[in-house]
């Protein structure tokens, strides 16, 4: 046989099986076969898992990598969206190689710092 069969749940249309299998749960409540989970058995059965799955160290060291990568990544884009919100000064070299000292490039005398005020 080289295609698909064409018979079986597997191959029938998406709606035909939700269907099926809707009628195969009703008739399970009714014929009261049907397990319903109470808080504290879906609460063992997710703690079963989480030890389960935390077993595999290979399996949690992956996972942990990814937030870390996630966090560190999104900690990147928020400090770059904020510096490029503001113009960032850029010196520039005239010509003869070496930039000449100006006024704007000393810093102003004329302004008490901080620790000068309380001295006066």
């Amino acid at each position: 046989m080289t295609g698909k069969s064409r018979r079986g749940f597997a191959s029938m249309d998406p709606s035909r099986q939700r269907e099926i299998a809707s009628k195969g749960g009703r008739a399970a409540h009714e014929k009261g076969t049907a397990h319903e989970w109470s808080s504290d058995e879906a609460r063992d059965a997710g703690r079963k898992g989480g030890v389960t799955v935390s077993r595999d160290r290979a399996h949690m060291a992956a996972i942990g990598r990814e937030g870390g990568e996630s966090r560190s990544a999104a900690a990147r884009q928020a400090r770059m969206s904020r510096t490029t919100d503001r113009e960032v000064p850029m010196q520039v070299a005239r010509e003869g190689g070496a930039s000449r000292n100006t006024s704007a490039d000393r810093p102003r005398t004329d302004i008490p710092r901080a620790d000068e005020s309380s001295a006066r």
